[in-house]
């Protein structure tokens, strides 16, 4: 098929991208705009299947240009950081909503056979129930995640008003190799590689959902591709919780390192902001696709150590700068 990847430079976007060049698919990466010309995690890549263009999901007639001729958008690009959201709430509604309006135009135009839209847990907030199901209500407890409830609504709207072929993939907590040292996993693994005894972390209470990026990916493309499937929510998790806390002592026990981990007041979320707990149900993409989750957490945090921990990879990045 020839399929559109938005936000095709980031961390699922390219491995998204990389997967699907596998299985044979034509793939055209959107990637951010730069006067660089940097590709991000595409740098490198090379694919006779791949077409990179570069833009931005903010102008209305580029994204119809990009979505003509393809089969199946998978749609990414967002912005994404959860503390920078309380900064810059406007960029994110520029983004991520008009963002979405503007694919979601751009799919119907293109009369494309599927378009998967990112949504994220976030938008359910501290769970009423757990396992979470697609039915829990939805709870912005912060700026990012009410731009996603926008978002995901939006879609939804083109496909009961206009008939777009709409799947709302919903990921929970994805983490592995080439992750923003915004999130928790690859912030502290990047510490603790580079020489820090002294981890700074936010909020070690709270339960996260985690699902290695080969997962979280192979999720995307079953929603992509099972006949059935449009007009639904529908949780891409493994069915499992772990705290923050015991994360990081997992992670130091599997570095080999005894460490000591501090309380950073700008790794805090404001009061009644934090999601303290996540797990999702995966009981819908589990029935109706052949997915299933594969790779166990040690499993994906050893791969995850191993990518981070190879100086050509490590170098990326800033171990000593908070990344919001």
């Amino acid at each position: 098929m020839k399929v559109l990847v938005t936000g095709a430079d980031g961390f699922i976007g390219s491995n998204l991208t990389e997967m699907l060049l596998k299985e044979g698919n034509e793939v055209r990466a959107l990637c951010q705009y730069n006067s660089f010309n940097n590709w991000g995690w595409l740098d490198g890549v090379s694919h006779p299947g791949l077409e990179i263009v570069c833009g931005d999901i903010r102008d209305s007639s580029f994204c119809r240009e990009i979505a003509q001729g393809c089969d199946v958008i998978y749609h990414l690009a967002a912005l994404i950081a959860i503390p920078y959201s309380y900064i810059a709430p406007e960029s994110y509604v520029d983004t991520n909503v008009k963002g979405t309006l503007n694919i979601c135009q751009a799919a119907r135009a293109a009369g494309v056979k599927r378009l998967v839209i990112t949504s994220t847990s976030e938008v359910y907030g501290t769970a009423i129930e757990v396992p979470i199901p697609e039915t829990h209500p939805k709870q912005p407890q912060s700026p990012y995640s009410a731009t996603k409830i926008g978002a995901d609504a939006l879609a939804l709207s083109f496909h009961n008003a206009f008939e777009l072929p709409v799947v709302i993939a919903r990921p929970f907590n994805t983490y592995g190799p080439r992750q923003s040292a915004r999130a928790f996993i690859p912030t502290v693994i990047s510490q603790i590689a580079s020489g820090m005894t002294e981890i700074k972390c936010g909020d070690l209470r709270p339960t996260r959902d985690f699902n290695f990026v080969e997962d979280t990916c192979r999720g995307f493309i079953a929603l992509g591709t099972t006949p059935g499937l449009e007009g639904r929510e529908i949780n891409i998790a493994s069915g499992t919780e772990i705290s923050m806390g015991d994360t990081l002592r997992l992670i130091a026990e599997i570095m080999g390192r005894e460490i000591n981990f501090v309380t950073d007041p700008a790794r805090l979320r404001p009061k009644d902001s934090e999601v303290m707990r996540l797990c999702g149900d995966n009981s819908v993409i589990t029935s109706l696709t052949s997915w299933r989750p594969q790779v166990s957490l040690r499993q994906g945090l050893e791969k995850t150590i191993k990518w981070f921990t190879n100086p050509d990879n490590l170098n990326r990045y800033k171990p000593e700068i908070y990344n919001r």
